[in-house]
């Protein structure tokens, strides 16, 4: 069968999709990209906000029109969105050949196999390790999946489920598999990576699992994604410095820097306790690359806390900064609360966040110019190459970008040159010599 794999959503999806597409290649199938060659279409959606629930609906009917043009194509949208709104889903867009849930990569491989195309149970979002494709020089590892913390925003709980560890050995067979594949960065993605072994037997823990793949031979990063702010102790963030194949990079979201709008979004830390944690990195480990994600427009939201925001943002100084505007989610202990700000301003706010972040980032950015850095070459041209430096995660922050071809897929050393908002330009080191 020739599958046609769409992922929408967070790196978890990427995650779960990839090991799914190892499993059917594994099982005789083929994983083709162009629509006139695929017999099957899985759409792995996501429900998170509604601008996520907007494109996963948009991406299922751009593909049930291709239909059209090839009668017996079949199109199933399987993942988060099925998870929350399968009999709205079934009921609203007949044309589906398939709805599958939040399924581990093997149960829904098993499934599309069968031609059980039609299918819901509990999350299922851990899963154990079987084969996996390589489709890139990184590639994120999903260590957990669901959620305890009941943020007053966040919908994911509901069609997650609690939180939930994959087991050591699963996580560091998936990651041998790929390093040997030539993956030289391994990110690790939960719903929050804090969570990490609390439900499993014996003391294992997110410092437990960084020093187990530390210790796993191969030259490769080890970068760790969302960390929860209120649930970051001392103790990690030295493990995570101490440790030399885990990159100093630290992505918390705080969400707000006002304390009005943290207390009413369920956050446990104040926008001063957060602050001590970053100063704590900043003194033990200057070079180290911090990064957040705000948002802006909650229920509570005023021009004051937009100040308060935007003044912590200011002191912190990320190297690092994504933001979205407030999405009201039914479910959700915020979906009652009356808005305080419009959609157009909560947007006009974080444009001027944003704004500002770019003035900090390029700050940050420029204290790297005419220093020598290791870098990741990802993408080899003839006339220019680009790479990543360990302060910069994929698809989300910025690129080294080198004249002339290097050779991808391997670390070089760089003398970086020039440094914009995000940015950076380098020379390979022996160019120089």
């Amino acid at each position: 069968m020739n599958l046609g794999v769409l992922t929408l959503g967070c790196p978890k999806n990427l995650a779960d999709m990839d090991n799914f597409a190892g499993i059917m290649k594994s099982q005789g199938h083929t994983i083709v990209d162009e629509i006139d060659e695929t017999d099957l279409i899985i759409i792995d959606t996501c429900g998170f906000i509604e601008e996520a629930k907007k494109e996963s609906i948009d991406e299922i009917f751009k593909a049930i029109s291709a239909k059209k043009g090839k009668p017996g194509l079949k199109v199933v949208a399987v993942g988060c969105l099925v998870q929350r709104y399968y009999e709205e889903m079934k009921s609203d867009i007949p044309e589906l050949d398939g709805l599958i849930g939040v399924t581990s990569p093997l149960t829904l491989a098993r499934l599309i196999e069968k031609g059980e195309l039609f299918y819901l149970q509990a999350p299922e979002g851990v899963y154990g390790y079987f084969n996996r494709r390589a489709s890139g020089y990184s590639a994120y590892v999903k260590i957990g999946d669901g959620c305890n913390r009941n943020c007053a925003f966040c919908s994911i709980p509901l069609f997650k489920g609690p939180s939930a560890s994959r087991s050591l050995e699963s996580i560091k067979s998936e990651t041998l598999s790929l390093v040997k594949k030539g993956v030289k960065e391994i990110v690790l993605v939960s719903q929050d990576n804090t969570q990490y072994g609390r439900d499993l037997d014996g003391d294992l823990d997110l410092g437990c699992l960084l020093r187990e793949l530390n210790d796993l031979s191969g030259d490769f990063w080890i970068r760790v994604m969302y960390l929860h702010p209120d649930h970051v102790d001392l103790s990690l963030i030295d493990t995570m410095l101490e440790l030399p194949k885990v990159v100093d990079y630290f992505d918390m979201p705080v969400q707000s820097g006002s304390d009005r709008i943290l207390k009413a979004m369920g956050r446990t830390r104040n926008s001063s306790e957060l602050g001590s944690i970053f100063n704590f990195i900043r003194a033990k480990a200057p070079h180290s690359v911090l990064r957040t994600t705000l948002m802006l427009g909650f229920p509570g939201e005023t021009e004051e806390t937009f100040r308060e925001t935007m003044d912590f943002v200011k002191r912190v100084e990320f190297d690092r900064l994504g933001g979205f505007v407030y999405s009201r989610e039914e479910g959700t202990d915020s979906f009652n609360k009356r808005r305080t700000t419009t959609t157009v301003r909560a947007k006009e706010m974080l444009e001027l966040l944003l704004q500002e972040q770019d003035g900090i980032s390029a700050t940050r950015l420029s204290r790297y110019r005419g220093k020598v850095m290791k870098v990741l070459i990802e993408e080899a041209g003839q006339s220019y190459s680009i790479g990543r430096a360990f302060n910069s995660a994929p698809e989300i922050d910025g690129v080294v970008v080198l004249k002339g071809h290097v050779e991808e897929g391997l670390f070089t050393n760089v003398r970086i040159t020039d440094t914009f908002e995000h940015d950076m330009e380098g020379v390979v080191l022996d160019e120089l010599a």
